[in-house]
């Protein structure tokens, strides 16, 4: 299909090139969704979210039609929505900028309304009105929202602006230019096609580009490259440069507010051998740098340096491990290789939740091996959480969530320390990392694995934990039943009848060496702590990490080993 097929779509919310690119890349299905989501107007929620913004950043072209993006900023409410079809900004570019007397009636305007510190965004496209004394009026014609992948969340805060320094403009990249972009994890990229007619899928557009710090490449002081992940499928910017390749990057020193704003040619690399350089990116995008314009503390606002990062996973397999509780693997969205984690520790992640303007947060334990390019968690279905419902319900696999970086100090602290793992229900879960992470260990440190579970229909990992400590005789696992079915077997299933019993603490060796990491309900956790502590084990030598709420400090004690029903 060529692009003058194409382009005879009618009522699409996509141009010309942004459907060749998606035809190219096989995800023409995004146009009916897309069309659902990309209006002619901000609904109510995204008035109130560009009305609350201490900046936006913008993009048009100079008079010799070069795009460029800049930064717009002004007091709390210099933005305003007198209508759904309506912004109106209280802000002009500043004295040198790039867009300086761009932002004329009639001229195509690109917004990127994001909030860093919460990782909201929110892009409209449309045309300039006015621009008089009461700031520029803005008309929408394309409204949408994006995810908050490769978004770095920083703060912010207003400082006194500085004036008078002039900006300096010139075409090639200095030493301290090339310097700040090689140590930027964010940046802007401006880019727009008009095609003949009047369309709304026509203009500016400005998008944001994220990723760790040095992932973009500076290839000589005109051109520098990036790489293009899985995103949206939209593929508005692509879609531009296809059709029309200037471009104006805008990169934000978020240290001084200085400005650096590029713009020149740029072009795709879809295929070459130099695209596998960059782990799980899709592409390649390259600039041709025509003309540079660099402004000095532009801005009155400031924002952290060290940005937290957020990733997008890929749900890619959804094992059911018990009758209530079930394992999520998820790879990396964009393919790249995902953050190490140490064995024990666990993995925030957002869950959208249609209806809801904000994500559910929760935290999981990271259930499987440290070494592995896969995070899985291993999560108990419970019949009120809303978190649990949604990933039990309605996540199958190729669903895509947010995490942050895995953390938590419910790790490790010795590499030669005999250890003694004690969990109950789905209080294992830290406890299969920690186990996966020693049964590969090449010393023979003596581990005892102890967990407790109702019966076998509730006794996730059963298979798993024997497997794990097959061949390693340093490893040795009892399972305590506290309501054991009819088919359930002894010495097989599980190991004793009854809840975890202290007798069990004295078969495990010299317990004064010994490290103890527990983790289940709060009240089993007191229990085991207390029943550890009159053994004289040192405090010091105990770890624990709680799973779901409190409960009666008395509903489970440790006993000795009882009969059935107790």
């Amino acid at each position: 299909m060529t692009i003058d097929d194409i382009a005879k779509t009618e009522a699409s919310p996509f141009h010309a090139g942004e459907r060749s690119v998606q035809e190219r890349l096989g995800v023409r299905d995004i146009e009916s969704w897309a069309k659902r989501v990309v209006r002619d107007y901000l609904p109510a929620e995204h008035r109130e979210f560009h009305t609350a913004l201490p900046f936006v950043i913008a993009s048009a072209r100079d008079e010799n039609g070069r795009p460029w993006a800049t930064v717009l900023e002004g007091p709390d409410g210099f933005v305003t929505s007198p209508d759904p079809r309506h912004l109106i900004f209280q802000a002009r570019p500043g004295h040198g900028d790039a867009l300086a007397g761009a932002f004329v009636e009639g001229a195509d305007m690109g917004i990127l309304g994001i909030e860093l510190a919460t990782r909201r965004r929110n892009r409209v496209n449309g045309h300039v009105l006015v621009d008089d004394s009461d700031g520029i009026s803005f008309a929408v014609d394309q409204s949408f929202g994006n995810c908050p992948q490769y978004i770095r969340e920083r703060a912010w805060r207003r400082v006194e602006r500085v004036t008078n320094i002039p900006a300096v403009r010139s075409t090639h990249l200095s030493a301290r230019q090339t310097n700040w972009i090689l140590c930027a994890d964010t940046f802007f990229i401006a880019s727009g096609y008009r095609g003949k007619g009047d369309s709304p899928t026509y203009g500016m557009d400005v998008s944001h580009r994220g990723g760790d710090r040095g992932f973009i490449q500076v290839l000589s002081d005109t051109e520098i490259r990036f790489p293009d992940y899985a995103g949206n499928n939209h593929y508005n910017t692509l879609g531009n440069l296809l059709l029309d390749p200037r471009a104006g990057f805008l990169f934000i020193d978020f240290g001084t507010g200085s400005l650096l704003q590029l713009s020149g040619r740029a072009s795709i690399d879809w295929d070459s051998d130099d695209i596998s350089e960059y782990t799980g990116a899709k592409r390649l995008i390259t600039l041709q740098i025509e003309e540079i314009v660099e402004q000095p503390y532009a801005l009155g606002l400031r924002w952290q340096l060290e940005a937290d990062s957020v990733r997008s996973l890929r749900l890619i397999e959804k094992i059911p491990e018990s009758e209530d509780v079930t394992s999520f693997v998820f790879d990396a969205r964009d393919g790249g290789s995902l953050m190490p984690f140490k064995s024990g520790q666990h993995l925030p992640i957002e869950l959208m939740e249609p209806g809801l303007n904000e994500p559910i947060r929760r935290t999981y334990s990271l259930s499987g091996p440290p070494n592995e390019s896969t995070y899985r968690i291993t999560v108990k279905r419970e019949p009120n959480g809303l978190a649990s419902r949604y990933l039990h319900d309605r996540l199958e696999p190729g669903a895509i969530i947010q995490c942050r970086p895995p953390s938590g100090d419910f790790v490790l602290d010795c590499s030669e320390c005999p250890l003694v793992l004690i969990s109950s229900g789905v209080g294992v879960t830290p406890m299969m990392s920690i186990l996966h992470a020693t049964a590969a260990e090449e010393r023979d440190r003596p581990i005892w694995f102890i967990h407790g579970a109702r019966d076998g229909d509730h006794h996730p990992f059963k298979r798993e934990t024997r497997k794990l400590a097959t061949d390693r005789p340093n490893i040795r696992v009892h399972v305590a039943y506290s309501r054991p079915r009819p088919e359930d077997k002894l010495g097989t299933d599980f190991d004793s009848e009854g809840r975890i019993s202290a007798e069990l603490f004295e078969r495990c060796g010299n317990q004064q060496a010994a490290q103890y990491y527990i983790c289940g309900p709060i009240s089993f956790m007191a229990a085991v702590q207390e029943a550890l502590l009159n053994r004289h084990v040192d405090p010091d030598q105990i770890h624990v990490e709680s799973f779901g709420s409190a409960g009666g400090l008395s509903s489970l004690q440790i006993e000795s080993a009882s009969p059935a029903g107790r």
